[in-house]
């Protein structure tokens, strides 16, 4: 046990010389509250590792989620670190090995740091109080008398040498169960937790080692690519898995390298020697299909989202609302529309499957390794103990993209020719195919009193999302494509305001085409319902938007942020659209958003606080929009690594400015026609303002998830300050040119009272 690296879970469960905190295998696995689970009764047949401290002191820690380029390596090593008391580089994580690390569930929800951190953190302090417990009685002292720092324990005379935490080891071994309860460092003694620190995996990156599911080849490796069913992104229906006539294999018999045709159902896939053999082999074959027919006509998503049946679920009654609003002064009610959109990964998903005789071994990009693992049992009919699933590090999936999809298409071809086979998409399967980004519908009934207050607040929302099954289950026959709604359109759903009369309704419905989850989920379209309207209110009122927002914020921490940020940018107070500033054709605006992303099923709990400000200049000739400047203010409370946390704020305006400007998917006959980066435009770097990142530093509280929390007020952000240069309200995004020339040549056409 000398190496950290030369440890095996066999050493580490049965070896001496090492101190283990585990947990006994569940079944099934506990998910965190509002969590998916995996959807498996697989029992583990050894226990689950959180710590493991080697003879040289090294520690190896284990957690089920995976870094998915946002830190969380760095930072749970933080934790380690900082609760044993060792030195930072000390530590090595083992993330989202399905046979390493113990099952978390998926890595989803910005609940890594928040809730997966916390068993680890326990199984490192409980691993210290173990290891003074020992040294207590190698010096024959009190405990209370010794102290640890930096992998050894010292007593506090300082007349004797200090033991290392490998000596007290040697010779023995201690496993201890994972205690409900342990005394924690307290955070007035931390010294690594806290401290931006550099992250663990940008070296390797910076350098070009291996670190990429895409780099990865193995000995004796053939390449696959699939063909998909001409229902392109759908995943429900009765023509799902019963479309194809036949496959010609013929037609690919004389092209060099080809090892097989693989078909299943509707699943069809080629496998040959090289990659570009592989490619020109799937391109080659000749299929027949059955005509589909029945898929829904999303021309008009706003009507496709109406028409859809729904189960209605009432989440929160308040008050008198009827009366409230029949009382209002001036009756306000709007609609919100947000599309669908993509992950948008820069790589296609790829994955690395080698099924043997012992056992079958995938590499992938997943986010979710035992979900993953308990998918692959239920295509091959597989115990999932003989199933490993290393994660690799891909391009960046922000939700479930078809890294899942791409790891079961590399097992089917990797058991019909006994060798290890690596599949890439192209790039249009992951444009077309992947789980998209689902659209939303939002619609709000409320109004004014005549004081200027809210009167009422009626928020309704559908939002079409399956759980996105594994494509090759309903390809093969393995699952059916039955379209149950997922129950994700309530995140964020209550507003962050004091209305004293408010019904939130949240109608659950069937998806439209294939789709699940993207950062922010639903919580992110909500949001730019909830802050559009609220800055509606303050304009109605004629009122700073703002000052208008502290009068009703419920939260005192929400307003601590809101306050700090107008001061961060300068904010001077007056109704918008007051008195636009303009330069030949182009207006001047600003805009205010706050948000706490409130995630997992109603209610749900907290993420991290974030409020925008924007200020922009749109052409009302062309439509073109320049975001100026921006300020971002974030309160995750306790930053384990605010570096990293100032990485994942930066990470989220990219992307969200990309997703309110440019993003969403278009439609033809029912299927999805943005196949390229050129049917489906992002922001690209010369786009980017300054960006003015304020993290408020509250180290006395809990940590809360930074992941998505600085994407939600993005979007209505910018809608407010196009209302502010413009005077006109813009409710479906993107804001594309053509969308803003569009609507601002109909408010041309109409009293500007209606216009808004």
């Amino acid at each position: 046990m000398a190496d950290k690296s030369d440890y095996t879970r066999e050493s580490l469960l049965y070896g001496s010389d090492v101190l283990v905190i585990y947990r006994d295998p569940v079944t099934p696995p506990k998910p965190a509250p509002g969590q998916p689970g995996t959807h498996s009764n697989f029992t583990p047949h050894e226990p689950e590792i959180f710590i493991a401290v080697l003879s040289d002191s090294h520690i190896v820690a284990f957690n089920g989620h995976v870094d998915l380029g946002t830190g969380i390596r760095t930072a749970l090593a933080q934790i380690v670190a900082e609760e044993l008391s060792v030195a930072f580089d000390s530590v090595t994580m083992v993330l989202g090995n399905s046979v390493e690390a113990p099952n978390q569930g998926p890595t989803i929800a910005s609940a890594s740091i928040q809730i997966t951190a916390e068993p680890l953190r326990r199984a490192a302090a409980q691993a210290r109080e173990y290891l003074l417990t020992l040294a207590a009685k190698h010096f024959d002292t009190e405990r209370s008398l010794l102290s640890c720092q930096n992998g050894a324990i010292t007593p506090s005379d300082n007349n004797r040498s200090s033991v290392s935490f490998g000596e007290l080891l040697l010779g023995t071994r201690h496993a201890l169960k994972l205690a409900d309860e342990v005394p924690l460092k307290p955070v007035s003694h931390y010294t690594l937790v806290g401290q931006s620190t550099s992250r663990v995996d940008i070296p390797a990156k910076a350098t070009g080692q291996l670190t990429f599911i895409h780099d990865l080849r193995l000995p004796n490796m053939l390449h696959g690519r699939v063909i998909r069913p001409p229902y392109v992104g759908h995943d429900s229906g009765d023509f799902i898995g019963n479309s194809l006539i036949a496959v010609d294999e013929s037609s690919v018999a004389h092209l060099p390298g080809v090892v097989s045709v693989v078909v299943v159902g509707d699943f069809v896939g080629v496998v040959a020697e090289r990659e570009e053999q592989a490619a020109a082999a799937a391109k080659q074959l000749k299929i027949q299909w059955r005509p589909i027919e029945g898929l829904p006509q999303l021309d008009n998503i706003e009507q496709a989202l109406l028409d859809l049946p729904s189960k209605q679920r009432i989440l929160l009654e308040e008050g008198d609302l009827d009366n409230a609003l029949a009382a209002a002064q001036h009756p306000l009610n709007r609609h919100y529309v947000w599309p669908f959109q993509l992950h948008g990964s820069i790589g296609p998903s790829c994955s690395v499957a080698d099924a043997n005789e012992d056992g079958l071994y995938v590499w992938s990009g997943t986010q979710n390794p035992h979900s993953l693992r308990a998918d692959l049992a239920r295509l091959t009919g597989l115990d999932e103990g003989v199933i490993t699933i290393t994660r690799m590090e891909t391009s960046g999936c922000y939700g479930r993209n078809c890294a899942d999809d791409v790891g079961a298409d590399a097992v089917l071809l990797s058991q019909a020719v006994g060798r290890p086979v690596r599949v890439q998409l192209t790039r249009e399967q992951e444009h077309t195919w992947e789980p998209k980004g689902a659209a939303q519908y939002m619609a709000i009934q409320g109004g004014l009193n005549a004081d200027g207050s809210p009167a009422g607040y009626r928020f309704n929302t559908r939002y079409p999302s399956n759980s996105a099954p594994t494509l090759a289950l309903l390809l093969t026959g393995a699952a059916s494509p039955i379209d149950i709604p997922f129950e994700m359109g309530d995140r964020t759903s209550v507003p962050p305001y004091r209305y004293p009369h408010r019904q939130i309704v949240c109608d659950d419905v069937p998806t439209l085409v294939r789709a699940s989850w993207l950062r922010g989920v639903s919580a992110l379209p909500s949001t730019f319902a909830h802050e559009s309207y609220i800055d509606e209110l303050a304009y109605l009122a004629g009122e700073d938007p703002v000052a208008y927002r502290l009068r009703y914020l419920a939260d005192n921490r929400a307003c601590e942020l809101v306050e700090a940020l107008a001061e961060r940018a300068n904010w001077k107070p007056c109704t918008a659209n007051a008195n636009p500033s303009s330069d030949g054709e182009w207006r001047y605006g600003r805009g205010f958003a706050y948000a706490q992303y409130v995630h997992s099923k109603f209610p749900g709990f907290g993420a991290a606080l974030a409020a925008w400000v924007i200020e922009l200049k749109v052409n009302v000739k062309s439509g073109r929009v320049i975001v100026e400047n921006l300020y971002v203010g974030q309160d995750a409370g306790l930053m384990v690594n605010p570096a990293g946390v100032r990485h994942q704020v930066h990470g989220n305006v990219i992307q969200m400015l990309s997703r309110t400007l440019k993003e969403r998917v278009t439609f033809e006959d029912g299927l999805p026609t943005s196949r390229e980066w050129g049917g489906y435009p992002i922001l690209r770097f010369s786009e980017l303002p300054p960006i003015d990142v304020m993290l408020l530093d509250r180290p006395e509280l809990p940590p809360l998830g930074v992941g998505e929390s600085a994407s939600l007020p993005g979007a209505p952000a910018i809608a407010n300050a196009l209302f502010d240069a413009t005077g006109v309200r813009f409710t479906h995004p993107p804001f594309t040119p053509d969308t803003i020339r569009d609507a601002l040549k109909a408010a041309l056409r109409l009293p500007m009272e209606a216009a808004i």
